[in-house]
């Protein structure tokens, strides 16, 4: 049997996770121990908001309630920060960056198409704030520059968490630990290539289909990986639960390409024996909607179990991505994101605005944690 089976357990509810601290709030059970949990278990949404900076690297795991209390005012002040510097660099980018033009008009069409209504015809989001995250993230990040879904993604950090701040570092953090692997000019090739190592590994049948007939059907599955399988779910909670899956890093690194592994298998059947073309057995994945998230989760790390079994030596299936591309520093050495906001061009600011530019060290010591006290 697999050790990482999903238990069908009740989530990690308040009066749980707050047993996880002691009285100064220092963390008094492992945190692998805790993240198994999560793995096997996930979170109950009044845990959620506050877990997840643990889990994002918001806060540090080694850190005191009070250590917390600072990191969020520090990170509340880097935002406000952030936030003047883009007000007064905006004009200069409006006349000297046609893509800033571009990619503001493009946030502002897909935040258009977002319902911001339940089905009671409540408000869920403000989608002026939702804009202004992004765009912001836009401007700070040119590793990961805007990409259709990261509105929705975005989205639903701002369902989870009270104030912008915490919305925008949230997202940041969230890119940085995922490794940027739902970014499509950084992560989502190397998801797809691992993907196809892993079927040839486990499934040379099926491997041998999508060679022939059914080729390109895996290379054009890269919306499951922009988006992370949101569009699979029929509720936020489960996108949420799959997310802070991945967030633990448990079973392994790079858990989503066994997601991915374990929806394919779900259409394999119908595939081979209808003898599928790529067009279709695109189809019938696109048709992979209303997911039970425990039980993908469970069918991953089953198919985890088999890769380690099958192959003592464990190859690199998983374990990194493929060292031939560029790669993003680890999130375990805690460097920032390389070129992190400099704003497209950091010398065209610095003649105009050199006081502007100490903001930039804001979003490098936030996402280096070394705004906790020592």
């Amino acid at each position: 049997g697999c050790p990482w089976q999903v238990k069908r357990k009740p989530p990690i509810d308040k009066t749980e996770w707050d047993g996880f601290f002691d009285e100064n709030g220092h963390l008094a059970k492992s945190r692998d121990s805790i993240c198994v949990n999560i793995l096997e278990r996930g979170l109950h949404p009044f845990v959620r908001t506050e877990a997840w900076k643990f889990l994002t690297g918001y806060y540090s795991w080694q850190s005191s309630q009070d250590e917390r209390l600072m990191v969020d005012s520090t990170r509340r002040k880097n935002y406000k920060a952030l936030c003047q510097m883009y007000e007064k660099i905006q004009p200069l980018l409006e006349n000297l960056h046609r893509n800033f033009i571009e990619t503001r008009n493009n946030i502002a069409y897909d935040i258009q198409k977002l319902y911001d209504k339940d089905p009671l015809g409540n408000v869920l989001i403000d989608k002026k704030r939702l804009e202004k995250i992004l765009l912001l993230s836009y401007v700070c990040n040119t590793q990961a520059e805007y990409q259709q879904g990261f509105h929705e993604m975005v989205m639903l950090f701002q369902l989870m968490v009270e104030h912008d701040h915490e919305t925008f570092w949230l997202f940041q953090f969230f890119l940085q630990k995922t490794e940027h692997s739902c970014v499509i000019n950084i992560g989502v090739g190397k998801n797809l290539d691992m993907l196809n190592n892993v079927i040839n590994f486990l499934d040379p049948v099926f491997a041998e289909h999508l060679k022939g007939k059914g080729a390109g059907a895996v290379q054009s599955l890269f919306p499951w990986f922009c988006l992370y399988f949101q569009r699979a779910f029929k509720s936020f909670d489960d996108v949420w639960r799959l997310w802070e899956v991945l967030l633990t890093g448990k079973p392994c690194r790079n858990f989503q390409v066994l997601v991915a592994y374990s929806m394919l298998q779900m259409v394999r059947t119908q595939v081979l024996q209808e003898s599928m073309t790529g067009d279709d057995i695109l189809l019938a994945c696109n048709n992979l909607i209303d997911l039970d998230v425990a039980e993908l989760v469970s069918a991953a790390c089953t198919a985890y179990a088999e890769l380690v079994q099958k192959d003592v030596s464990y190859p690199d299936y998983l374990s990194s991505f493929p060292s031939s591309s560029k790669k993003p520093s680890p999130v375990s050495q805690a460097q920032p994101m390389a070129g992190v906001c400099n704003f497209r061009d950091t010398a065209m600011f610095s003649a105009t605005n050199p006081q502007g530019l100490l903001c930039m060290d804001f979003l490098q010591v936030c996402l280096c944690n070394s705004c906790l006290p020592k």
